[in-house]
């Protein structure tokens, strides 16, 4: 019959894991596997892991080596963990790894919100910080808390809960939790990050429009940071064209920043999420935004740097995909551009696969790519829009240059820009600059 070995290990994953071995190593029967449940059964009420009531067991799966079978049990975190888990997060000192470890300790999230100092310092909670962390705790009511995160229409994620995304959970340096409104699906699975400048050059701007829309039309969920610039690009795009995005936040879901992006993340909550690992009323303090991106890189297969200075926040982005071991893409830009500088330089040293066109980025993914076949012009196109629209093409063509190549007027030319604009033929990519629109 089958053994126990060691003690259960929690690996703060959201599983528990122990082991069963075959004293016949050579033996491939049922019947070490029927031994490993009954012994599961028997461990189960023992778990150390209690903040999980409801546990379920996961088929043995059985490993090579020596016979062992490994028995995983993963469950869903209830309001009455929850509620800890928020009170954790509000308090000084405790961040995502040193909360891992304190429940890990503590045998459970209202355990570990309990802690008495000893186990505080074992968690690796400094002498210096012991008392204001103490004094903070005995402010805070957990009930209070999460009222306060399900009144504004969110909910709270830990790596227990399956909802919890499958990509960030693989990070060795994922949140302890994860503040969301809007859902998390299991196709978010095949996911994109872009990020870049918050002051998109022409350039910088057709790039991104041009490339999104695809990529989510392919089945990519966007990922970006609702920054201005080419974030809000990202994620209107992605929007645009019917696809799935996520805004990561580095305030609290009640202080969304920018301002002015609050009504696109209300349409990112009805076609993705908008999560964040900072509680209520945590401020945009910029060095929230840094620990902001490895959440980012983390949700996603990929990062692609569409614009980025010598030092753009998007290049932290990219080496926060490096150490999670994602792929990182970057256009590259021209030589004497500074938007393109730090983009540049990611090819250069082989830290980012030059990418030209959407195909490049799937191809690396191992996803197919099935391109769109649209119309060249719009239906019942007049000659004046025929005409502008042969001199068009995906670079940037000034108002002036098209009035120059085309010779007609200059209020005609006006007038059918905006007309083949309103038709979604053509887009204006700022500055008087038009381009066909895909």
């Amino acid at each position: 019959m089958g053994v126990a070995v060691g003690a259960i290990e929690c690996r703060g994953s959201g599983t528990t894991t122990f082991a069963v071995v075959d004293p016949q190593p050579a033996t491939k029967s049922a019947r070490i596997a029927r031994a490993a449940k009954r012994l599961a059964g028997a461990l189960v009420p023992h778990l150390l892991m209690s903040s999980i009531p409801n546990r379920r067991l996961y088929e043995p799966t059985k490993t090579s080596y020596r016979g062992t079978i490994f028995l995983t049990f993963e469950g869903e975190m209830t309001s009455e963990s929850a509620k800890y888990f928020v009170g954790l997060s509000l308090l000084p000192a405790i961040g995502p790894a040193r909360m891992s470890k304190l429940v890990h300790l503590a045998g459970s999230a209202e355990a570990a919100w309990a802690a008495s100092p000893e186990l505080l310092r074992a968690a690796g909670v400094e002498h210096k910080a012991l008392m204001p962390l103490l004094e903070r705790r005995a402010r805070i009511n957990p009930d209070q808390e999460l009222e306060r995160v399900t009144h504004s229409g969110a909910r709270v994620l830990t790596w227990h809960d399956r909802e919890y995304p499958a990509l960030l959970k693989e990070a060795y340096n994922r949140p302890a939790l994860l503040y969301v409104r809007g859902t998390l699906t299991a196709a978010d699975a095949q996911s994109l990050a872009i990020v870049g400048t918050r002051r998109p050059s022409i350039y910088g701007r057709e790039l991104v429009t041009r490339i999104t829309p695809t990529l989510a039309e392919q089945g990519l969920t966007i990922v970006s940071g609702l920054a201005l610039g080419i974030d809000t690009l990202a994620h209107r795009s992605a929007l645009q064209a019917g696809g799935r995005t996520i805004a990561v936040l580095g305030s609290g879901l009640d202080v969304l920043y920018p301002s002015e992006n609050r009504a696109l993340a209300e349409k990112i909550v009805a076609n993705g999420a908008v999560v964040t690992e900072y509680a209520m009323g945590t401020q945009p303090d910029a060095f929230n935004f840094p620990a902001r991106n490895r959440i980012i890189s983390g949700l996603a297969l990929g990062t692609l740097v569409v614009e980025a200075g010598e030092k753009s926040g998007a290049l932290i982005t990219s080496h926060f995909a490096v150490d999670q071991n994602r792929e990182v893409f970057a256009f590259p830009g021209r030589i004497s551009d500074k938007q393109s500088a730090g983009c540049n330089r990611l090819i250069r040293r082989g830290e980012a696969k030059l990418v030209s066109g959407p195909e490049d980025i799937l191809e690396e993914l191992n996803l197919s790519y099935s391109p769109r076949q649209l119309p060249m012009e719009p239906e019942g196109a007049t000659p004046a829009e025929k005409i502008i629209l042969a001199v068009l093409s995906t670079e940037p063509v000034h108002i002036d240059e098209i009035g120059r190549q085309t010779a007609l007027p200059a209020p005609e030319v006006s007038s059918t820009l905006t007309m083949l604009e309103l038709r979604n033929a053509i887009r204006h990519v700022g500055s008087m600059h038009y381009v066909l629109a895909r």
